[in-house]
């Protein structure tokens, strides 16, 4: 009978060895995917709002439909876009329609 529980003690001392192992290794686990998927996202979501933000009157933006066009107005988290050569075709759209900003700045150096 002492012989079971010594043998009993003896195999909880490793199982709980055992669960720290694991549990380590899952937190390892936590921190490599952290680096590898989550701080990138957050990373380049942060770029894009930055982006955003500094657009002014003036820059040609394409949208995430895929549209081009240059900026006339910003107001708030709206900008109003002008689409083509027709000048009656000015739309308004939220700020995180913007994909990708060009500054116009030969324009705004010879003026």
């Amino acid at each position: 009978m002492l012989s079971m529980l010594l043998t009993s003690g003896a195999n909880s001392q490793a199982s709980g060895g055992s669960l720290v192992m694991t549990l380590v290794m899952v937190a390892l686990w936590i921190g490599v995917l952290y680096l590898i998927m989550i701080r990138p996202q957050k990373k380049q979501q942060k770029e894009m709002d930055q982006l955003r933000n500094s657009v002014k009157p003036g820059d040609n933006i394409m949208t995430t439909g895929g549209f081009y066009g240059v900026v006339l107005d910003v107001v708030d988290d709206t900008v109003i876009v002008e689409f083509g050569n027709n000048k009656n075709c000015r739309i308004p759209m939220h700020k995180n329609a913007i994909a990708e900003v060009e500054r116009d700045e030969e324009g705004s150096s010879e003026e």
